[in-house]
């Protein structure tokens, strides 16, 4: 057996034995008809309760969000072409900055690199500092 073929019945006998483990009980029995999985926590419009224990920030409007885009535009003008990516690179790196990932400038310069834009190193420890300054990844 070659390592892609165990690699593949490792996965594929993980996710039969994880088959049945999603939700939460309810109290109900498997034979009720009332077994359903209700959300202990309703998540805000646009931020989840996940996001924010993630340490992730919830997606800023208005003001807020030109904001964020002027000062990622100041570090790399190419990575506000696609606003939306941008403004979800910024709300996911706050999760590394949040969790004291190591590397930081690293994180953000492949979190900043898509389609046709590319961020360096440098270029990442702007955008690590504009968030930090605009206080953006505070949760």
């Amino acid at each position: 057996m070659n390592n892609r073929t165990t690699v593949a019945a490792i996965l594929a006998a993980t996710a039969l034995s994880l088959t049945g483990c999603s939700g939460t009980d309810t109290g109900h029995g498997p034979g009720d008809a009332k077994h359903t999985v209700t959300p202990k926590v309703a998540p805000s419009p646009g931020w989840s309760a996940a996001e924010k224990a993630a340490g992730i920030p919830p997606k800023p409007t208005g003001a807020k969000r030109a904001q964020l885009l002027r000062a990622l535009a100041a570090a790399n003008p190419d990575v506000v072409k696609y606003e939306d990516k941008a403004v979800d690179a910024a709300r996911n790196q706050c999760a590394a900055i949040n969790g004291g990932a190591h590397k930081l400038e690293w994180i953000a310069s492949q979190r900043f690199s898509y389609k046709d834009v590319t961020t360096n190193e440098a270029q990442g420890k702007q955008i690590n500092e504009a968030l930090k300054g605009l206080d953006f990844c505070k949760v």
